[in-house]
């Protein structure tokens, strides 16, 4: 890959702001990344090779450090969650009862063996995509409680399920590889808690700032490319390695500098990078040479919401549980990981793609709505009479 068309992705991935400049259309960043990609390569100018193993492994990082922010998303200290935990992982069950027998039913339509795959991601939830959307209206705190603590059980048991169900055939490298990778995360984190109660985390935090070391990103990226080694001895994805990475720095209490550097050289390169790539693999004239996927797209679309609808069942308010059906993360995952194991039938990446767009348009209507009907609470120094 040359640096002409390095610097073409980067500018193609300028798409991203651009379209999530206006606030009020709650587009996501990602969304703008995958039109550029779309662009220049096979769907449109074919400028980009989507193949090229130069491409394809800065992509590749850019998946992992993409899954260790959503991972790090995760409010796993988050003290109202935690409280919600039991009604949260009622909900989560519910929905997915309701997507296993979807799945099922979706893909005896098909006529395909897809079942798992298709309750995965109509399960599945996007901490990265619903709780910044929450947040950007002002729906925090224990009035979302609920669903934040659903949305995160969704994100953590979705994926860790995909790679199983992509891939049938390598179900059992995969288990073997996610144990592993769990049971190093849990020792790091043991590792990290243990060092949290002793000075020597602070001073080597002081130490690294003063001398602008960065010694906690190169820690991180360490930690990241030995659990994707341990997923690469397997031949499975780097998707696990970056998310259980993203679940200890929440657990343990990422620092702020850390975040800030790992957000930059994710969103600032690495991040669009991966989604202008994998648009440029995805063909969308699939969809006019063959239209079922175009029906892929919109049963799993709407599919989702109605499985994520079935949480009112645990008295989740019903825009909610509309809201928690936006989807990114986990429908990217499976596309990656089906074009890199060539799991997916012709057009069924895009159609993927396309039900979790249908998703995002209607969980930011009903986040938009959510906020609107939310009554404000009152303002105490506003109530107060004037003393003066």
């Amino acid at each position: 890959m040359s640096f002409s068309l390095l610097a073409l992705v980067v500018l193609v991935g300028l798409l991203g702001p651009l379209l999530a400049a206006r606030v009020s259309w709650r587009i996501p960043v990602v969304i703008g990344e995958l039109i550029g990609g779309l662009l220049i390569g096979t769907s449109g100018l074919q400028l980009v090779d989507s193949t090229d193993v130069g491409f394809q492994l800065l992509a590749t990082i850019g998946f992992g450090l993409t899954m260790v922010v959503v991972g790090s998303r995760i409010p796993v200290r988050d003290p109202l969650v935690r409280a919600a935990f039991a009604r949260g992982l009622a909900g989560a069950v519910v929905v997915g009862i309701v997507a296993a027998l979807l799945g099922v039913a979706i893909a005896a339509g098909l006529g395909d063996g897809h079942a798992a795959l298709y309750a995965v991601l109509l399960a599945s939830s996007s901490a990265a995509l619903v709780l910044p959307m929450l947040q950007s209206v002002g729906l925090v705190g224990a009035s979302v409680a609920q669903l934040v603590a659903q949305i995160a059980i969704a994100d953590v048991i979705c994926v860790v399920a995909l790679p199983l169900v992509v891939a049938p055939a390598k179900a059992l490298e995969a288990a073997v590889v996610a144990v592993v990778i769990a049971v190093a995360a849990i020792l790091l984190l043991l590792f990290l808690s243990r060092l949290g109660r002793t000075d020597l985390r602070h001073r080597l935090h002081e130490y690294s700032e003063r001398r602008r070391f960065a010694l906690e990103l190169r820690f991180s990226l360490l930690v990241l490319f030995s659990f994707a080694a341990i997923a690469q001895l397997a031949n499975v994805s780097i998707m696990l390695a970056g998310f259980a990475l993203g679940l200890v720095l929440s657990a343990a209490g990422e620092p702020h500098r850390l975040a800030r550097q790992l957000f930059g050289i994710t969103e600032g390169f690495f991040g669009p990078l991966f989604f202008v790539w994998l648009g440029a693999s995805l063909n969308v004239r699939e969809f006019a040479q063959n239209p079922s996927t175009i029906a892929l797209g919109l049963v799993l679309g709407l599919g989702a919401v109605l499985a994520h609808l079935a949480a009112r069942g645990v008295r989740l308010p019903w825009l909610q549980a509309v809201a928690s059906a936006g989807q990114l993360g986990v429908p990217v995952a499976a596309v990656t990981l089906g074009i890199q194991a060539g799991t997916l039938a012709p057009g069924e990446q895009t159609g993927i793609i396309l039900g979790a767009l249908i998703t995002i348009a209607i969980s930011a209507t009903a986040t938009g709505f959510a906020a609107r009907r939310a009554v404000p609470l009152p303002n105490p120094v506003a109530n107060t009479p004037n003393e003066q």
